[in-house]
């Protein structure tokens, strides 16, 4: 939790559940019924990876910004052709990498971008790392956009 509004807090939980599906939607349901919004992120593999360590790390000002999620090959030179492709050209107002020891590991990365960037697409394409746009995420809404 961080505060940001005085009329409203987004809390970011982790539940360890023992009855699997049938008890989380008893929390779910429990929580509704006690006038709270919920928004269930259990299936969202970018909140799990990577927004659950960041939780309070919106920017100090508004930004116009899109945010990615790529996987980087666990290679040397791997960061410096991310950079040269991309952080030469376009601010990155937001980077977080994972690593799980295997052949690649996971980056979120958010750029401030206008509406309509065509280069940016392009040097995406360049850079030959897949990656997703996450800008309309509901984690990256609720804890981390400006």
């Amino acid at each position: 939790y961080r505060f940001a509004d005085a009329k409203n807090a987004c809390i970011f939980v982790g539940v360890r559940l023992s009855r699997g599906l049938e008890e989380r939607k008893e929390i779910l349901n429990l929580l509704h019924d006690g006038g709270y919004s919920v928004v269930d992120l259990s299936d969202d593999e970018m909140a799990k990876l990577h927004v659950r360590y960041m939780v309070g790390g919106r920017p100090s000002q508004p930004l116009q910004e899109r945010l990615f999620s790529f996987e980087f090959p666990e290679s040397p030179g791997a960061l410096l052709k991310f950079l040269h492709t991309l952080g030469t050209h376009w601010n990155i107002s937001l980077f977080h990498y994972r690593s799980h020891g295997t052949d690649y590991g996971r980056v979120l990365a958010a750029f401030e971008l206008g509406d309509h960037e065509p280069d940016f697409e392009t040097r995406l394409h360049e850079l030959g790392y897949d990656c997703h746009d996450e800008s309309n995420n509901p984690a990256f809404r609720f804890f981390l956009a400006g």
